[in-house]
């Protein structure tokens, strides 16, 4: 990722999840909190529901790659959580990357 950094510890996502507004689709659930710097900040979060190390692993890589393809169409300062929904599970990348584009349209975050 160029312009961003992953979110990590805990209470960031916590931070995000308590005081973020949210949107969702069918395949992923999205919470954004406007930090006003120059860079964003991305955590995936993918439950045990959602399949095995193996699944869940590839839709966290799914998630990454869709959002660093499209990085330069979102509005910078902000702290993102994706959340995986169980049916991202036999989703392509092409289906997971538009879904995040729909979800950060919903936000008012894509130029």
């Amino acid at each position: 990722m160029r312009f961003s950094e992953s979110l990590k510890r805990n209470e960031d996502f916590r931070n995000v999840y308590v005081h973020g507004k949210s949107y969702a689709n069918r395949y992923l659930i999205m919470y954004v909190l406007n930090r006003q710097t120059d860079r964003n900040r991305l955590g995936i979060s993918v439950s045990r529901k959602v399949g095995n190390s193996v699944v869940r692993h590839r839709i966290t890589r799914l998630i990454r790659e869709s959002y660093r393809l499209q990085e330069d169409m979102f509005n910078s300062g902000l702290d993102m959580v994706v959340v995986a929904r169980k049916s991202a599970k036999d989703k392509t990348c092409q289906e997971i990357e538009s879904a995040l584009l729909h979800l950060g349209r919903l936000h008012g975050i894509v130029r």
